[in-house]
């Protein structure tokens, strides 16, 4: 996300992982014990390689898809930038350049949002039958489904997520997530309202105008469909720019959504950077709503800049650093897995990973141990080897900052479970790592690291977490098999924060109490992907005429 931009790069020296060597030994699945040599010099047994996955070093495999949208699209036509500039896209298992892409910056935004507001205010779209421009959708959900392969490519080339990750969830998600916004567009309905005297009141939901959106690089594909479908299904015009990371799916895509029949203008797309393409979108005058997806440091500038200039409604879903609470009574392999998938899912590169594993005192050893051990199991390579759980972070600058924060928790004292470097020397790989005696005060407790790093903390009762937990989270999990005194704190851990944690997950013996009892509410300003996302409520008032 943008804020990661802010961060200096910092060279890392090899003092930086300076530790006394330390014999860890797990157990597989197959029950054969193996070594790892964690240190300064640290080298991999002949049984390690379970862990390390070979594939991260193989010759990196070619992917059967073309590059052949790296233009803007506005105005229904794919266009150079204005100033000509193109930037690189960058393989992350190799750091190798894919292709060019075309560098929007403030005048093709300007572009942009012309065309917008005349597709807007001139165009069919916004006045053509709300069943029509569901049909539209669909159309397009079909295209999607039918390109699935190549789209799932793109993303995994461009992005390094696992391509079975981008085949078989991802991308049909998508299609998914369009068939859903085409299905609303003709159910949103007024209201009539009862009111003193011979009148008729009603409201009415309208499209706002135009949308300006930027969405982030975790989860390209996801974060269109978030942005895009409810905007259109409810007939506004879109200006969409795609992070510079990960620009080739959303081009893609974008040219079949031109195939299904969506009219030009009512969806622009600009590659480009937050300072110039970014920032204009948020202060352009003529932008009558944006959306955004990315750091909390960013959404704060996304907020003044919209308040500096038209006061345009906005709708933001950042970041945090959300806990994973494992209560004294939780089965423990469960839990193990359920925390695992929490972190480390995509690559750590997610805005509600649960990075921060709260266990308690009574069983956190144990729990230590079996995470260590999956973490060591885990498969990282070439996302598009079979297999593979684990690809590439994104960059250079985001690897980078990930092991910047691994030497931080080594620093503070925390204890290096597993991982802790770099695996093979191509490419930004990153071991799964695991820190164990985590305390509050620690960077990597605090910080949204957005990487392959869990961080342990013990607790002892879930009233002294509540109390404590003062973070901003987008999400909270808790793992029991629902004991008395747990239930007497649920009520507070759900209550807690309520506003700034939008998404909570409970596993427990007893749903079905816990859905009766706790309602949890998400914020206005993050509900994001809500079917009122792109429509605005306006009243209508006329006296009627006296009935005979």
């Amino acid at each position: 996300m943008a804020v990661l931009r802010l961060l200096s790069r910092t060279s890392l020296s090899s003092s930086a992982f300076s530790l006394r060597r330390e014999y860890m030994a797990f157990t597989d699945s197959i029950g054969q014990t193996n070594y790892l040599v964690v240190g300064k010099n640290s080298y991999l047994g002949s049984g390690i390689w379970k862990y390390s996955t070979a594939a991260a070093i193989e010759e990196p495999i070619k992917p059967s898809v073309c590059v052949d949208y790296t233009q803007l699209l506005i105005n229904g036509k794919f266009v150079d930038a204005a100033s000509g500039k193109t930037f690189p896209t960058v393989d992350p298992r190799t750091g190798e350049v894919i292709t060019y892409v075309s560098e929007g910056d403030a005048e093709d935004i300007n572009r942009a949002v012309s065309a917008a507001r005349k597709a807007f205010d001139e165009g069919p779209w916004p006045k053509m039958t709300a069943y029509e421009r569901s049909r539209i959708l669909f159309r397009f959900a079909d295209l999607i489904e039918k390109h699935n392969d190549e789209i799932a490519a793109l993303e995994t080339w461009d992005n390094g997520k696992p391509y079975e990750q981008s085949a078989k969830i991802e991308v049909p998600m998508l299609a998914r997530l369009f068939r859903y916004y085409g299905g609303w567009a003709d159910k949103i309905h007024g209201l009539t309202v009862p009111a003193d005297g011979p009148y008729h009141v009603q409201t009415l939901h309208e499209p706002i105008g135009v949308a300006g959106q930027i969405i982030p690089w975790n989860f390209p594909l996801l974060m269109y469909a978030w942005k895009v479908g409810p905007a259109l299904a409810c007939g506004n015009t879109v200006v969409l720019k795609t992070s510079e990371q990960t620009p080739l799916s959303a081009l893609y895509v974008s040219n079949l959504f031109l195939e299904a029949g969506l009219p030009p203008g009512a969806l622009n797309v600009v590659s480009g950077f937050g300072p110039t393409a970014g920032s204009t979108i948020a202060s352009h005058m003529d932008v009558d709503k944006v959306a955004f997806t990315g750091s909390t440091a960013t959404g704060k500038i996304i907020l003044e800049l919209a308040a500096k200039s038209n006061l345009k409604k906005v709708t933001l879903e950042l970041g945090g650093k959300s806990p994973f609470i494992v209560c004294e009574d939780a089965d423990v392999d469960k839990a193990v897995e359920l925390a695992h998938f929490a972190l480390f899912f995509n690559q750590g590169q997610c805005c509600c990973a649960g990075s921060r594993t709260f266990v308690h005192e009574r069983v956190y050893d144990e729990f230590v141990e079996k995470a260590k051990a999956r973490a060591m199991q885990r498969r990282v390579g070439d996302p598009f080897k079979a297999g593979t759980e684990q690809g590439p972070q994104i960059d250079y600058s985001q690897f980078e900052k990930i092991l910047k924060y691994i030497n931080h928790g080594l620093d503070a004292g925390a204890t290096l479970e597993s991982g802790g470097e770099r695996l093979g020397s191509k490419g930004y790989y990153i071991k799964p790592t695991v820190f164990s005696n985590v305390t509050d005060n620690m960077l990597i407790a605090k910080d949204e690291i957005f990487g392959p790093v869990q961080s342990i903390l013990k607790f002892k009762t879930l009233e002294s977490f509540c109390r404590s937990d003062a973070s901003v989270p987008s999400s909270r999990s808790i793992t029991t098999k629902y004991s008395r005194w747990t239930a007497r704190t649920l009520e507070s851990f759900c209550r807690s924060d309520a506003s700034a944690s939008p998404s909570r997950s409970i596993t427990t013996k007893y749903p079905q109490w816990i859905a009766s009892r706790f309602q949890l509410r998400p914020t206005p300003i993050r509900r994001e992907a809500a079917r009122h996302w792109g429509i605005t409520e306006r009243a209508r008032c006329w006296r009627q005429k006296q009935r005979a």
